[in-house]
């Protein structure tokens, strides 16, 4: 079974990869974008043809099935973009701060597949996509708890890519780099590094685009790709490789 015009929830998508991803699919799908501001929310939906948003902040408990209860519609493909950063010396990182990340970057995720897979199963079709790092591939100094979380997205993506294989169900994680986003200004991270410097580690010298990332969904997501599961794909500009 295939489906030509697919019902599609990205999360994170005010903005970056997210927004990117959105702005591609949309061309031929019904996209359904959620992040926490709704006034945002509400006007990229305007501007860009969305089908409908939902304004959620998915640290919270309940937050995804409080989700597909608003969205109120069965969703053919899920892209987990939505994620957060702590750049910090380990000893530094508050209870809460580790708590919050693994349950924007692990719990939610997880839920929201747990959420998705019913109606998945039903119809003998499925796409999923977790937004990894590379960070969750290689460590990155700095950005343990980040590195951890993005980690156990890859384990999690395999087994559930095993688990529901014979509903037609694919799962796969796609683990950026350096992207060319707002993280890439962010002053916090440049007190110890420019972007010149990162850049003289990225054996290609440049950021990936959100729109690379945003054209692997694409494929990911259409009939061609339907053999590819259970993948971790670096889409790193060649920064996996080393320097």
């Amino acid at each position: 079974m295939s489906i030509t015009y697919k019902n599609i929830l990205i999360t994170g998508s005010s903005k970056g990869i997210g927004l990117e991803t959105a702005r591609f699919l949309a061309k031929s799908n019904n996209v359904y974008i959620t992040a926490r501001d709704e006034q945002i929310l509400k006007k990229l939906c305007v501007e860009n043809n969305f089908k409908g948003y939902y304004a959620v902040d998915l640290t919270l408990e309940n937050s995804p099935k409080k989700l597909f209860e608003n969205l109120g519609v069965n969703i053919d493909v899920l892209i987990n973009n939505a994620g957060g950063y702590i750049y910090s010396p380990v000893e530094n990182i508050s209870h809460e701060d580790i708590l919050n990340l693994i349950r924007l970057n692990t719990l939610a995720p997880f839920e929201l597949i747990k959420y998705c897979v019913p109606y998945m199963k039903k119809q003998k079709y499925g796409r999923i996509i977790n937004i990894g790092s590379i960070s969750g591939v290689m460590g990155e100094a700095n950005a343990s708890v980040y590195s951890m979380t993005k980690a156990s997205l890859i384990g999690m993506s395999k087994a559930l890519a095993l688990e529901l294989a014979q509903d037609n169900i694919t799962v796969n994680v796609i683990n950026p780099g350096w992207v060319d986003t707002d993280l890439i200004n962010d002053d916090e991270l440049h007190k110890d590094f420019s972007q010149d410097e990162i850049i003289e580690t990225i054996p290609q010298r440049r950021f990936v685009s959100p729109s690379e990332i945003a054209s692997l969904c694409n494929y990911l997501i259409s009939d061609d790709a339907k053999g590819i599961t259970g993948q971790s794909i670096n889409l790193c500009a060649g920064l996996s490789l080393g320097f």
